[in-house]
């Protein structure tokens, strides 16, 4: 999994004057979880545009005054109109924990379903896993030369080393749905 490196300055004023001082300045509220203490920052909110405008997920490690956490981030907030990050939660990662996180997929190959006129549609551009930080990939590949047409991969049906899936199992990931002009080819042929 990449890595990214964010500079943060430690807060001490946690009110909701101090709050909003801080994002008239342009930096945005953090907190980070799951070590011995909880960890209040702050940054400059374009510190954050590399890992929140990007289907990637990287550990990020978070140098507050000095002290660097390794952690990811776990949730965001955004202004209802404006595009502005209110808030970032991170957790920080420990060796020896698994983590939860959601990864994106990657499909290898062009199904057989779509040579035959079907359409491929990504039903979970990202799934739900649990693992080590040190096992968790960039990405989860899944192979679908031999998707036929009207066929689906659920989550049931894929594993991957050292990580478990926790996305419901009966949950579609890709299919190749049957176009109208291949449901006509396929009456077509049945009739001749």
């Amino acid at each position: 999994m990449k890595t990214i490196e964010i500079k943060g300055t430690k807060r001490t004023d946690l009110g909701k004057k101090a709050t909003k001082e801080l994002r008239s300045e342009d930096k945005v509220p953090c907190v980070i979880y799951g070590g011995e203490e909880v960890i209040h920052f702050s940054a400059p909110s374009k510190e954050f545009k590399k890992i929140i405008y990007t289907p990637n997920v990287y550990i990020i490690n978070v140098d507050v005054d000095g002290t660097v956490i390794p952690c990811i981030l776990q949730d965001k907030q955004f202004h209802p109109v404006q595009e502005q990050i209110l808030h970032l939660d991170f957790l920080q990662v420990k060796e020896d924990k698994p983590v939860n996180i959601e990864i994106p997929v990657e499909l290898k190959g062009l199904a057989e379903g779509v040579k035959a006129g079907g359409k491929l549609q990504l039903e979970k551009r990202k799934l739900k896993v649990r693992g080590l930080a040190k096992n968790l990939p960039d990405t989860l590949k899944i192979d679908i030369t031999n998707l036929g047409l009207g066929k689906t991969i659920q989550v049931g049906a894929l594993s991957y080393d050292n990580i478990e899936l926790t996305t419901a199992k009966n949950a579609v990931v890709v299919a190749v749905k049957l176009t109208r002009a291949a449901r006509a080819a396929a009456q077509q042929a049945a009739a001749k």
